[in-house]
């Protein structure tokens, strides 16, 4: 095979293209809804202190919901903590199944260091609480000093750039989620009501509904809203948090590619509309395109934004209100509650996830392992000490009057602390030596491989040293738009990375680019002779002239023997090679174009040059770190 390389071409594809369930997507959406958050909390804090009794009473407005003699009366504070923030717990949910079905956690052999991480990330914060408060009224409210704020945390981490490795948020990601579902649990028992059985059995009837409903793949919104009102309410009267709702269908929500099948399918439908422009077809190809996606997908891309811009920073305005003063300020600093908010938060959280991610390295002889350096766990420690939504939701319940008012400051305290450490951390790694500082961020842990089918150099379309330390597989379509794109941009990577090797496989996507499988098997008649990376650069530079005759003319620029050439396609030796790549993209699960993997592992978000740069430098400098440390 030709391992040569061209001369680079300029120009970058503008197509921005983060999944909306990738972890990537997830972040960048924190990073914005974090500033929406903060600002929401300084509203709330000069609302209370310039205008206190406003502020108290328009949170104490009464709002009651009735049908029929039977509903729900809760003041506006307690729809706030209660019922939109189920909403919040649902996207928790769906980002939970999603790391479970697609994310990190799919490999189940890392499901235990994240589980611990995020029960130790508890445990201890609540003992170093309980330490200062045993003995004190003040010691029920232990479930404020626990709980990692996700969206908060996350979004200030983000925040810091590219300080820290992008893995990084993805382990405090899956930390936060364990963190979340125990937090929960708490709530539901330590902090509910009355326990009325009647109302809690119609509720755990009702999400038992939506679990029969998902297995069976009812896709009907209009049963799942119903069904998960009714659990809400039910739940509300059961003395329950109704929180727990949210949080329980997310996690039944299935998370998975868009099958390959189900976009010719919806292809075919739009065409179909394209023919006949009618309000049927119309209706089938919107609820054709839809069930190509998961539920899981489909649910987060309605409800995230929501979430993150409306829901959470509506939280914080409501709970967020202290009045301060001198007096206000004096109290709460010498008080065992803001005492004990702050100790948990900013020791007892990067205490206990880095005490327990290397308790279990080491106990599992460098088997479990967090997928980044030890620097990077000692700043995601740092930052997991951000206890925002959850623990000021727990403060509601736990507290009251100038108690909750501590508990509050210790909680706003407790962010402004983990931000100036996770700061303090980041400066320190970036004195370190080049080698240290690399070790520190990335360490040396093995990725999750998305690729299912390894390079072989024998039978793969290689460029590049065959030694490299990065391998970049593309899947690509000759006829594919954004592929055309995005070869420019590759052609740039080759040229300013001497040490990548470039592998490229074929997806036809034949319900829309009609000579894109001619097209794949005219290279695969040009690889027989030799010739493969010279038809395939030609092919790409002439995206609109794929049928039979423009591929003869082709084969006849670059010398092929144009009969032999003939002879491949009329027979259609390539199809079965084409076809191979195909099953490998299948066993991926690729189903668009173009779809890179950099050292296995799929890459997220736009492949412009500085994107896929970074990935290509992160890829390299683990690898290098991992095999200095075999």
């Amino acid at each position: 095979m030709f391992r040569g390389f061209t001369a680079p071409l300029s120009g970058r594809t503008e197509r921005e293209g983060p999944s909306p369930t990738s972890p990537w997507s997830f972040i960048r959406t924190e990073t914005g809804s974090a500033a929406v958050l903060l600002a929401a909390t300084l509203v709330a804090l000069a609302w209370v202190n310039i205008w206190p009794h406003g502020y108290d009473s328009a949170w104490a407005t009464r709002m009651s919901v009735q049908v029929g003699g039977h509903g729900v009366d809760m003041d506006l504070r307690e729809w706030v903590n209660s019922g939109l923030m189920t909403l919040f717990f649902l996207v928790v949910g769906l980002e939970a199944r999603r790391e479970f079905d697609m994310g990190e956690l799919r490999d189940r052999r890392r499901i235990p260091l994240p589980m611990l991480a995020g029960i130790s990330g508890m445990v201890v914060p609540v003992l170093l609480y309980l330490a200062l408060n045993a003995g004190h009224p003040s010691a029920h409210g232990w479930g404020a000093a626990m709980s990692t704020d996700t969206a908060f945390a996350l979004g200030m981490l983000a925040l810091l750039g590219s300080r820290f490795p992008r893995r990084l948020h993805t382990f405090i990601l899956t930390v936060a989620v364990v963190d979340d579902l125990v937090a929960l649990v708490v709530i539901a028992v330590a902090y509910s009501d009355h326990i009325s059985w009647t109302p809690l059995a119609v509720g755990l009837g009702a999400l038992l509904l939506v679990g029969v409903a998902r297995a069976f793949g009812l896709r009907r919104s209009a049963v799942y809203a119903v069904l998960g009102v009714t659990a809400w309410v039910a739940f509300v009267h059961s003395g329950v948090d109704p929180v727990v709702v949210g949080l329980m269908v997310g996690l039944m929500a299935y998370a998975y590619p868009a099958p390959r099948d189900a976009l010719e399918r919806a292809s075919g439908l739009f065409r179909s509309f394209r023919e006949q422009p009618t309000a049927e077809l119309e209706r089938e190809a919107r609820q054709g395109i839809a069930s190509a996606l998961s539920p899981n997908d489909r649910l987060q891309r309605i409800w995230h934004p929501w979430s993150s811009y409306v829901i959470v920073p509506l939280f914080a305005l409501a709970n967020a209100g202290i009045q301060l003063n001198g007096s206000v300020l004096a109290n709460a600093f010498t008080s065992r509650v803001t005492l004990g908010i702050l100790l948990a938060y900013g020791v007892g959280k990067p205490l206990a996830i880095v005490s327990s991610s290397a308790l279990a390295t080491r106990l599992s002889g460098g088997r479990m392992r967090p997928p980044v350096g030890w620097g990077a766990v000692l700043g995601g420690g740092t930052i997991a000490g951000i206890g925002f939504t959850v623990s000021l939701l727990i403060a509601t319940l736990a507290f009251h009057g100038p108690q909750l008012e501590q508990a509050k400051i210790g909680v706003l305290s407790a962010v402004v602390l983990a931000m100036v450490d996770t700061t303090l951390v980041a400066l320190v790694i970036e004195r370190l030596p080049k080698a240290r500082r690399a070790k520190a961020l990335l360490g040396t842990a093995q990725s999750v491989v998305d690729l299912t089918d390894p390079v072989d150099p024998d039978c793969d379309h290689v460029r590049g040293p065959m030694d490299a330390p990065v391998t970049i597989v593309e899947y690509g379509d000759f006829e594919c738009p954004y592929c055309g794109q995005a070869e420019s941009v590759v052609r740039e990577l080759l040229a300013d990375f001497g040490d990548v090797r470039y592998v490229w496989r074929h997806l036809p996507l034949t319900d829309v680019h009609p000579h894109a499988e001619m097209a794949a098997e005219a290279a695969e008649a040009a690889a027989a002779q030799g010739r493969f990376w010279a038809m395939r650069d030609l092919l790409f530079e002439n995206q609109d002239a794929l049928t039979v005759k423009d591929l003869v003319r082709h084969a006849e620029e670059i010398g092929l023997d144009v009969d032999a050439f003939r002879e491949a396609l009329r027979g259609r030796k390539g199809a079965a090679r084409v076809a191979r790549d195909v099953e490998s993209a299948d066993g991926s699960g690729v189903a668009g174009t173009p779809t890179f993997f950099v050292n296995g592992r799929r890459h997220h978000g736009a492949y412009d040059i500085e994107s896929l740069s970074r990935a290509v430098i992160a890829a390299r400098d683990r690898a290098l770190l991992v095999d200095d440390d075999v």
